[in-house]
């Protein structure tokens, strides 16, 4: 297992939740949850195999030998399964904050009731990881407003409307807004 030496701790638990630096081994499921779900993603195009090769072997690996890079992504495990997979990108070291990123497998995402819960877990270790690893001062999502209760989960975590872009992008031919939701470390 590759590790980021930037950081103390590399594994993040809770209950039966895990979350540890992006294993090569993931790469094909990630790459199909992605091509299955390009409509919530700032994708384009579909991926291929190639392109998956690629980016692992030219972008993810190197971001382990980096002590500051614009991104820190992670496989989410339950009950040692993968489920998911996201992180931290966007950073910006200086002034301390990052864009939350986060895919579930197809099967967790089409369940409204499993989505909520896995992606509550999610939040609370990235932001564990965030603030208290990392010492950053915000974290936040880039989200289109096509699941309410994708919202709802980070309104209960304390998380905050700080930007709202209307009719900003076109999702299966219809205009919808970007929501910008953040959470700040008060500590």
């Amino acid at each position: 297992m590759r590790l980021y030496d930037f950081l103390v701790n590399n594994i993040f638990t809770y209950d039966k939740y895990t979350l540890l630096p992006i294993r090569d081994e993931d790469k094909y499921e990630i790459l199909n949850w992605r091509n299955s779900q390009i409509d919530i993603l700032r994708q384009q195009t579909p991926l291929t195999k190639v392109q998956q090769d690629n980016y692992f072997e030219n972008v993810i690996s190197k971001i382990f030998e980096e002590k500051q890079p614009r991104q820190i992504l992670w496989s989410f495990l339950f009950e040692g399964k993968l489920i998911g997979y996201g992180g931290l990108v966007h950073i910006d070291w200086e002034a301390r904050h990052a864009e939350i990123s986060f895919l579930l497998s197809d099967d967790r995402n089409s369940d409204i009731d499993t989505f909520k819960k896995d992606w509550n877990v999610y939040l609370q270790l990235i932001t564990d990881l965030a603030f208290i690893e990392l010492g950053f001062h915000k974290i936040h999502t880039y989200a289109y407003n096509i699941r309410d209760y994708y919202f709802d989960v980070m309104y209960a975590q304390g998380f905050e409307k700080e930007g709202h872009l209307k009719d900003h992008i076109l999702i299966n031919n219809q205009l919808t807004d970007i929501l910008i939701l953040s959470k700040f470390n008060h500590k």
